[in-house]
């Protein structure tokens, strides 16, 4: 079965804050915005337009990620780096749900993100993972990711890949 990548709509709401709360069981948020699920919609519709961003964030598409229409997972992909996704955001974070795990769904996700991004114009992607994340990574250098370092930042320690889209130089 084909994945793709699309926006959340209304009717995903039950299934993607399950998967919400099934990831911060995790320590990862699936959703980053409060209120209502329309209120949710919207906040996502302007953010992937630009429009109205608090002075932390880029434009960013969140995306779901969906198999013969049953969401397994989420994507956030973003358009530019500022310096936080720099150092430890990268331009793609990706999820998939604890009981889609397995199969073959995170690399396709990463390679659709890295796809969409080089549509834009972004020739470098960066990409990161927790230090201990074995399975993220092994998704990342599937799709290509080369690692250029371990940061360590706070409690935080990411290991950072770049995954070239048609230029061979890192930004």
């Amino acid at each position: 079965m084909p994945l793709t990548l699309r926006p959340p709509r209304s009717h995903d709401e039950t299934a993607l804050l399950r998967m919400h709360d099934q990831l911060a069981e995790d320590g990862f948020a699936l959703l980053q915005h409060d209120g209502t699920w329309d209120q949710v919609l919207a906040a996502v519709r302007r953010e992937s337009l630009g429009v109205d961003l608090p002075p932390d964030r880029v434009r960013c598409d969140f995306l779901v990620a969906d198999v013969d229409g049953v969401p397994v997972g989420r994507v956030s992909v973003r358009h530019e780096l500022n310096a936080y996704l720099h150092e430890i955001g990268g331009h793609v974070g990706y999820a998939v749900a604890p009981e889609h795990r397995r199969r073959g769904y995170a690399t396709e996700m990463l390679r659709q993100s890295v796809a969409l991004l080089a549509a834009g114009g972004v020739e470098q992607v960066l990409v990161t993972c927790d230090g201990d994340n074995a399975g993220s990574a092994a998704v990342i250098e599937a799709c290509g990711g080369v690692l250029e370092d371990v940061r360590t930042r706070g409690d935080e320690t990411k290991r950072r890949y770049w995954i070239a889209t048609g230029s061979d130089e890192r930004p």
